[in-house]
């Protein structure tokens, strides 16, 4: 018997530069409230957004996904490389390459109770515009994804939302 040598991954930490999250969710009015927790470099790594760029979907192979309009559910998963906690107004997501939390608005937190679970993107553009701290504008999210390259190179994984127990 024969196996496959499938080379390994090698994703660049530091050319990753630093890694963030964005908590948001569709329009309620229009029946969308889908909670969305999307992961991306700043490409602020010591070889700039182009290097950042290809570690970030580096990291997608690494971690067993894919690109594209493909949607990995990890709700029945059992072990996923990626793990959510909701808790304290905050989604933490916990992940090689990443562990983070950022503070997500009370809408997103209700759909993800509701839903028991989130929409989770890896982004494999890296994306300046959106720095932790700072408010994010419509206009901002939609121009990142919104243009096609960048949603072909991102990853879109189905989460269960978990939650510390009482």
């Amino acid at each position: 018997m024969t196996t496959a040598n499938v080379p390994k991954v090698t994703v660049g930490r530091a050319e990753l530069g630093t890694l963030a999250l964005l908590a948001w969710t569709g329009d309620p009015a229009q029946g969308h409230d889908t909670p969305y927790l999307i992961a991306y470099s700043l490409g602020d790594g010591p070889g700039g957004a182009a290097a950042g760029t290809a570690a970030s979907l580096a990291m997608i192979a690494d971690l067993g996904l894919t690109t594209g309009d493909v949607m990995h559910d990890h709700t029945d998963a059992g072990v996923s490389p990626i793990q959510l906690l909701v808790q304290g107004g905050q989604a933490v997501v916990n992940m090689p390459y990443l562990k983070a939390q950022c503070p997500a608005p009370a809408e997103w937190l209700a759909a993800a109770e509701r839903r028991g679970h989130v929409h989770f993107m890896i982004s494999g553009q890296a994306w300046p515009e959106a720095k932790p701290g700072v408010p994010v504008t419509e206009e901002t999210l939609q121009a990142h994804l919104g243009d096609e390259d960048a949603l072909n190179d991102t990853a879109h994984v189905l989460l269960p939302v978990s939650q510390l127990r009482r």
